[in-house]
C-alpha cells in the first residue's frame, strides 16, 4: 500500500524514527537499568513503566517503518495551478475565508490546517483551480467552497 508524503512529512517521520531508535531507545535502556538494579523486579512500578515505554516505543518505531518503506513523496507540479498534494488552498466558505494545506492521509492535522488529500473536503478540492467552485457532502448538507487562489 503505498502511503502519499510531502517531502516535509517524509522528513517528520525520518526524524521521528530516527529520536526514537537514538535517544529514546537510550532513555529506556537507561530507565531499565536504573530499575534493575533497585531489586526485586515483581513488585518494582518503575521497571514495569519503563518495560511499558519500551513495548509502546518499538511498536511506534514498527509502524514508522513501514509507512517510510512504503512512502510516495508527491512532488507538485508548480507549472499546473491546480489544487494538489502540497498545495496552500486559500477558500471561501459561506463568506468566510479559510486556508488548507492539502497532504498525504498520514500527515493530516485538521488543527493546524492540513487537511488530507481523502477527506471530504481534500477530494472535492484535488484538481480544481482558482475560482471554481466546488461542493463537499455533510451531514447538514451540501457545502460550497470557493478556490480564491492556489500555491
Amino acid at each position: 500500500m503505498t502511503r502519499l508524503l510531502t517531502q516535509e512529512g517524509l522528513e517528520k517521520l525520518q526524524n521521528e524514527l530516527d529520536e526514537r531508535t537514538t535517544a529514546i531507545r537510550q532513555e529506556i535502556a537507561t530507565a531499565i537499568k536504573e530499575a534493575k538494579e533497585q531489586g526485586d523486579l515483581s513488585e518494582n512500578a518503575e521497571y514495569s513503566a519503563a518495560k511499558e515505554r519500551q513495548t509502546e516505543n518499538e511498536q511506534r518505531v514498527a509502524e514508522l517503518e513501514v509507512m517510510l518503506k512504503e512512502a510516495e513523496v508527491v512532488e507538485r507540479d508548480d507549472s499546473d495551478g491546480s489544487v494538489q498534494i502540497g498545495s496552500q488552498v486559500d477558500v471561501k466558505v459561506r463568506g468566510k475565508g479559510m486556508t488548507f494545506e492539502i497532504v498525504g492521509s498520514n500527515e493530516a492535522d485538521p488543527a493546524a490546517k492540513k487537511i488530507s488529500n481523502e477527506s471530504p473536503i481534500g477530494k472535492a478540492l484535488i484538481g480544481a483551480n482558482a475560482g471554481d467552485k466546488v461542493q463537499v457532502a455533510t451531514p447538514a448538507g451540501n457545502v460550497s467552497y470557493e478556490i480564491v487562489s492556489v500555491d
